[in-house]
């Protein structure tokens, strides 16, 4: 877009090659693009209003804006966003452009001439002071001040982009008669458009100073408001690059490098930029102008501002503070209220990274909403929206945190049903911000959770429309998409699909990375390999205080003990859990642990406890647990049933074994909502043997038949059940 082709456009500002610094000194140079855009402005002024009809002359009114502050494009793209407007008027405006361009030097001078004739009666054609009209004028005005020399380049220019534009036509042409004639061909097609997507980049000239402020503006706006219809980041840094290249003074181009590499989390290059920006702000005296010498002061304290919320964003806390600290200092010395105010609003972020914190040390719920609601109400006084949803988006992860599934459900509509207090331009997505998209990558999980694998597929691809894998934000829905997947391939008892997806997990969080590898390892019986890594990612999880991690770890090891025939050496592993999952408050880890040591305890022969431990652990998780945890604490029932009937007299243990079966019946009805496979076919093999027990013929050969199935299609690692009957 901004790149130059010395050979085809003139720029005033170049002497023998060399670019001046103040290229943007001139407000705008002719160019053989901007005499096409002057040629259908002429058209339009010379036909009459009956010979275009209402909607097409709405439709060119409508064309002309991003014509005139646009960059520069191909004479064949002119033509073609033209005839969609009006077909008639493109055909006026390609023969005339044709005629200037076949004709003589002649008769483009007598083109700019004729030009100030629009403006000439009593009711002139275009108003001087209209969009249309200062255009023109600064065309004519350009024009004017080239010497004889600069206006045969111009002439010898025009002449090349009408030969360049006329040969994309015929090649358009060709390539549409052989999609027509050989429509198997689509591969050639999409070649074909690459190489005129890239030759239209090539033609394009430099920016004036409106074409480049027009660029930035509209990128900006749209990494701010919609990400997914801004350029790629490389293709916006390679034409930030080559504009720069032209201007390298121009600060706001710098500055939207540095947007740019946050993007793709690049903290060198954006560093670098951020700096560059306010160094370049300086130099220039653009703020000095209007400000006076505090203009200087100005700088420095944003300058300081941005730096501290850029260390903040790459979890460098210690220089953003130092940082922080540098630009409330400034401001209180300058009495600047609006950066002491922006500074406010890192000092909101900070309570809420203090939140998080304290979350992850134990705090109580209620006094992290107390924190969180005082923060609030700041934020909903002054209106402002980004901060109220980085808040509820907290909310959400810390109930999710806490195993209260339901209330963090509510937070995260709350989120996505809440208006935007800013007003967008239309047809601009609102939220595109990573509290949107950690609302939505939250509802994906739990509705997985929950069995819900459509509802949750529906969600991932909203998230991938509304931040593609270029964007920032992308690698949570990747994370969360990739975790689905294993746990998917997991109860569908795929392991070598789950072991492909781990190397996708662990580059994006290399500790769930290595957990799930452990996990699969542990599926495929290889019990040795997978408490080696486990023991390692125990040690590293401890260091650095990552409590959530370090229970799932121990949960992880004793089921290796009990699976190895080891239960007494699981009870301290569990009890250990157990500790650290009330100290920390962590109700869903507690709960699961609570069912781990009921198991344990019931293959250590003491049914009876373990069902009252049950009793005490399965309220949270029917509640608030995952389909696959509500299926095995039901199963985990109907076993300590079982085994708690082996002293009954007969009715009473015939009692028991049927209240057992509508147990298994309710677990297997959890398992097959989640496809677990595994876990049917143990439910259906132990609904088997108690039917056979109860003399139940046929529902004993139906559940034997079943179970006979599910055991040729799955591996066998082992079927842990009670032979207690």
């Amino acid at each position: 877009m901004a790149s130059v082709h010395e050979s085809l456009y003139f720029n005033p500002m170049m002497t023998n090659g060399v670019v001046h610094a103040n290229v943007f000194g001139i407000k705008d140079w002719v160019t053989p693009y901007k005499i096409a855009v002057l040629v259908l402005l002429n058209e339009m002024g010379r036909t009459g209003e009956g010979a275009v009809s209402l909607m097409e002359r709405r439709r060119l009114n409508q064309l002309l804006l991003p014509l005139l502050q646009g960059p520069d494009i191909t004479l064949s793209k002119l033509y073609k966003l033209i005839e969609e407007s009006c077909p008639q008027l493109a055909n006026s405006v390609q023969i005339r452009i044709k005629l200037m361009a076949e004709g003589e030097l002649k008769d483009m001078e007598q083109f700019f001439d004729d030009l100030s004739d629009s403006f000439s009666g009593t009711e002139p054609e275009v108003h001087k002071t209209s969009v249309v009209g200062l255009f023109l004028r600064h065309m004519i005005l350009a024009y004017s001040k080239l010497s004889f020399s600069q206006v045969f380049k111009l002439y010898t220019a025009l002449q090349q982009y009408f030969q360049n534009g006329e040969k994309k036509t015929v090649e358009d042409a060709d390539m549409e008669l052989t999609s027509r004639e050989e429509g198997e061909r689509k591969m050639e097609k999409e070649e074909l458009d690459v190489s005129i997507r890239e030759e239209e980049v090539s033609c394009s000239g430099p920016l004036s100073q409106k074409q480049a402020e027009f660029f930035l503006s509209q990128q900006a706006s749209l990494l701010k408001n919609d990400e997914t219809k801004a350029l790629t980041p490389a293709s916006l840094q390679k034409e930030l690059n080559n504009l720069l290249k032209f201007n390298p003074d121009f600060a706001e181009a710098h500055y939207l490098s540095y947007l740019n590499n946050l993007r793709v989390q690049d903290v060198f290059s954006s560093t670098h930029s951020l700096l560059h920006y306010f160094d370049r702000l300086i130099l220039t005296g653009a703020e000095s102008k209007s400000n006076g010498e505090e203009g200087y002061g100005r700088s420095l304290r944003y300058a300081a501002l941005n730096l501290a919320a850029l260390h903040c964003r790459f979890g460098h806390y210690q220089q953003a503070e130092l940082a922080l600290q540098e630009a409330i200092r400034i401001a209180q010395e300058s009495n600047d209220h609006v950066c002491l105010q922006h500074c406010l609003y890192l000092a909101s972020l900070g309570i809420q990274s203090l939140v998080q914190q304290r979350a992850f040390a134990g705090k109580t719920a209620n006094k992290l909403m107390d924190a969180l609601k005082d923060s609030d109400l700041l934020h909903w006084k002054h209106s402002l929206s980004e901060l109220i949803d980085i808040s509820i988006a907290q909310k959400t992860a810390i109930w999710r945190l806490y195993g209260r599934s339901t209330m963090a459900l509510q937070q995260a509509q709350m989120l996505l049903s809440m208006n935007s207090l800013e007003s967008v331009n239309a047809g601009v997505q609102q939220n595109n911000t990573e509290s949107f998209a950690v609302a939505l990558c939250h509802l994906a999980e739990l509705h997985a959770e929950q069995g819900c694998f459509a509802a949750a597929s529906e969600v991932l691809k909203h998230l991938k429309e509304r931040f593609p894998p270029n964007s920032q934000h992308a690698q949570l829905w990747m994370l969360c998409d990739q975790k689905i997947q294993f746990d998917r391939a997991m109860n569908d008892g795929k392991y070598h699909l789950a072991d492909s997806l781990v190397t996708g997990i662990t580059a994006l969080n290399s500790i769930e990375g290595v957990y799930r590898k452990a996990v699969v390892l542990q599926a495929q019986n290889q019990m040795s390999e997978a408490h080696q890594l486990l023991q390692k990612l125990l040690i590293h999880c401890q260091k650095i205080r990552n409590t959530e991690m370090v229970i799932s770890v121990l949960l992880s090891v004793a089921e290796l003990y009990w699976r190895s025939s080891s239960p007494t050496i699981a009870l301290p592993v569990l009890l250990q859990a157990l500790a650290l999952s009330k100290e920390y408050r962590l109700q869903y880890l507690a709960s699961e642990t609570v069912l781990n040591l009921a198991f344990a305890q019931l293959i250590l022969g003491i049914p009876e406890q373990a069902l009252s431990l049950l009793h005490m652990a399965i309220e949270p998780i029917l509640a608030d647990g995952a389909v696959l945890d509500k299926g095995r604490a039901m199963f985990l029932v109907a076993k300590c049933q079982v085994a708690s009937a082996a002293s009954y007299d007969p009715l009473k243990k015939a009692e028991a074994l049927e209240a057992a079966i509508e147990n298994l019946n309710e677990a297997k009805n959890y398992f097959a909502k989640v496809d677990c496979k595994e876990q049917i076919r143990d439910v259906v093999y132990f609904q088997a043997r108690l039917y056979h027990t109860l003399g139940r013929t046929q529902e004993r050969n139906r559940c034997a038949m079943l179970f006979r199935q599910l055991h040729q299609e799955l591996p066998s690692h082992g079927v842990p059940l009670i032979n207690h009957l």
